[in-house]
């Protein structure tokens, strides 16, 4: 293991969320608000320690990142911009518990969008946009800006790329992965500043609409508002999130698609139409239902479970409404989407839906062996066949999924809360959603469970962010034995 290569590639990631820190920090500085002082102290602290790492010496035979550093830096990485990016909340004392602050950084980061702040109003902007903008970086990837912007990564830039991407199969949009960064990045920028317009139309002011595109491009749901979304009353606003959500929680190499004219292949795209087709079934079924026995009006039930419908599947967590006033049958539609996530390659968390897609294809597939024994039968993406070890790789995550799922809710339920509590607790925290359901609903936070259950819950994002496998590796004997 190359240790060296690590902790230097992890001195210049603090670089970079030090640097990260600058923007809330002018923000408290031209507003003179009490969170001046807490950056000042947070980024010299982070850039001192990130400055003291890079200093460290490599050995011209031993500059190579491999599989194993790869996984080990993207684990450690996030767990350390977690730990620094936790100091601006606890030392300006807008979180008071240290505990409570790294819960919410690692929600930020993970895009998760739980929170235990109670009173998100009254906090400055300097926090507010900070609290924000982890949506932002951790959405793409806090490595994937390390892969490229330092030359040191190398080819071995994409076991860090591989590891810390969302998705069974993590694809090269150009053969160099150091472009392909800067693409998703590039991309990832343009569609953030369209919707910072589009916003400041339906009348939020600048800094509202940078704080919320920066939660709805992250799919974070972090907010400026204790109502979130539904504080602003505008169906123009919903409308324009709900669709930058669902942009969101597509594949963003698609977009590179479009813009090099491979519109047939985006169209034919078959993880595209799965999502797609699982957000238009649900928004129809829930407008009917609650238009039924809720709203006795077409438009409302309609941009309410549009919104609500995208801002689970994609993860972010925003709200318009309380959905626990729903019907079973609408709140059931929506925990079930907790556990299908947005696209392989979005920002989106959660199971994804390209592996729910292979699921179905693989029960497909024996489906037709029963019936047609000596059938050979491929399951394929589009034109190309999927590998079996891909969709080994698919089924254990599938199943590694759900164990973890099953043993998160039954260590919550020691909190003495009810089962959908806890469930909806575990779900939106592996998943990376945000709120729940009762105990964790759309009107509650995570405020009241015991430190404990915060660093489980908090571990829980990461796993489900990591997409489980990089971090679990990490916790396996076998994974730090010396390669012969």
């Amino acid at each position: 293991m190359n240790y060296k290569m690590i902790f230097k590639v992890l001195g210049y990631l603090l670089l970079i969320i030090a640097v990260s820190m600058i923007p809330p920090f002018l923000i408290s500085l031209f507003k003179e608000q009490y969170d001046m002082i807490a950056f000042a102290i947070s980024i010299v602290l982070t850039f001192s320690i990130g400055f003291i790492l890079t200093r460290i010496k490599l050995e011209n035979t031993n500059t190579k990142i491999k599989a194993k550093e790869g996984l080990v830096i993207v684990t450690l990485g996030w767990i350390f911009a977690s730990i620094f990016g936790a100091l601006p909340f606890y030392i300006s004392g807008s979180i008071p518990s240290y505990v409570d602050a790294f819960f919410e950084t690692v929600s930020g980061f993970t895009t998760t969008g739980a929170t235990i702040i109670n009173d998100i109003e009254v906090l400055p902007m300097g926090i507010l946009f900070w609290r924000s903008f982890t949506h932002w970086i951790g959405g793409m990837g806090i490595l994937v800006v390390a892969v490229a912007v330092l030359p040191m990564m190398g080819a071995g830039g994409f076991h860090v790329f591989k590891a810390e991407s969302p998705g069974p199969i993590a694809d090269k949009i150009v053969p160099r992965i150091k472009d392909t960064a800067k693409i998703l990045y590039a991309t990832y920028i343009i569609i953030s500043i369209l919707e910072f317009i589009l916003l400041l139309f339906g009348g939020m002011t600048p800094f509202e609409s940078i704080v919320h595109t920066f939660g709805t491009l992250g799919t974070g749901g972090f907010s400026t508002r204790n109502g979130s979304i539904g504080a602003f009353n505008s169906s123009y606003i919903f409308i324009v999130i709900s669709i930058f959500m669902i942009m969101s929680g597509a594949n963003f190499s698609l977009y590179y698609d479009l813009y090099k004219g491979k519109w047939r292949d985006v169209i034919k795209n078959s993880e595209l139409k799965l999502y797609l087709s699982i957000i238009a079934i649900s928004v129809f079924l829930i407008t009917l239902d609650t238009n039924f026995h809720l709203y006795h009006n077409l438009f409302n039930a309609f941009k309410h479970s549009l919104f609500q419908v995208s801002s689970i599947i994609t993860t972010t967590g925003y709200t318009t409404f309380d959905y626990e006033k729903w019907s079973s049958f609408s709140k059931s539609i929506l925990f079930l989407l907790m556990f299908v996530g947005g696209s392989a390659g979005s920002t989106g968390g959660s199971i994804k839906v390209i592996r729910i897609l292979a699921l179905l294809k693989l029960v497909k597939r024996e489906l037709t062996k029963i019936i047609h024994p000596r059938a050979i039968v491929s399951v394929k993406f589009g034109n190309k066949p999927v590998s079996e070890d891909t969709l080994l790789n698919i089924s254990s995550f599938f199943m590694l999924y759900m164990l973890i799922f099953i043993l998160g809710t039954v260590i919550i339920s020691f909190e003495n809360i009810s089962f959908i509590s806890a469930a909806s607790a575990v779900a939106a925290t592996l998943g990376n959603i945000g709120p729940g359901f009762e105990f964790v609903g759309p009107t509650h936070t995570y405020s009241n469970f015991s430190d404990f259950s915060k660093i489980l819950l908090s571990f829980l994002m990461l796993l489900g962010r990591l997409e489980l496998f990089t971090v679990i590796a990490l916790l396996t004997p076998k994974f730090w034995k010396r390669e012969l």
